[in-house]
């Protein structure tokens, strides 16, 4: 590739975020009725897997809307790469617990967040909460 087409800038879907208001309630849909595995567990989040995808479908009770989450290489990289594409940055970049993220519209306004893991994946204990990254 040459520096006039660096290549795609997604590389693929990390997870979908839903909005529910009590994460236990939301624990026994998606877990007991709908039969995903939980994976980790913060305060505020719980991730679950989806068997034919890396991606996680995660639940969380801050933020009232769905969210797409895009694993790029770097997130401050994506910043500028959309910016220097017509594309607007929203929020960030800004740090996360598995690395950088950066929330960003492209010029129609569909918004996407672009995260890296550049601190490594969730750690968890035995009971799938979180314990950090690594």
């Amino acid at each position: 590739m040459n520096d006039s087409n660096p290549g795609p800038l997604i590389q693929s879907v990390d997870g979908v975020q839903f909005y529910v208001p009590d994460p236990d309630a939301g624990v026994r849909f998606y877990r007991d009725l709908l039969g995903h595995e939980p994976i980790w567990r913060s305060e505020t989040a719980v991730g679950f897997r989806m068997p034919d995808s890396e991606a996680e479908i995660v639940i969380e009770n801050e933020r009232e809307y769905q969210e797409t989450d895009l694993k790029v290489d770097s997130a401050d990289e994506a910043a500028q790469r959309i910016e220097a594409s017509g594309g607007r940055v929203v929020a960030g970049p800004f740090d996360i617990a598995i690395g950088r993220a950066v929330i960003v519209e492209d010029p129609w306004g569909n918004r996407m967040v672009m995260l890296d893991n550049s601190k490594g994946r969730l750690l968890t204990d035995g009971e799938d909460n979180v314990t950090g990254a690594g």
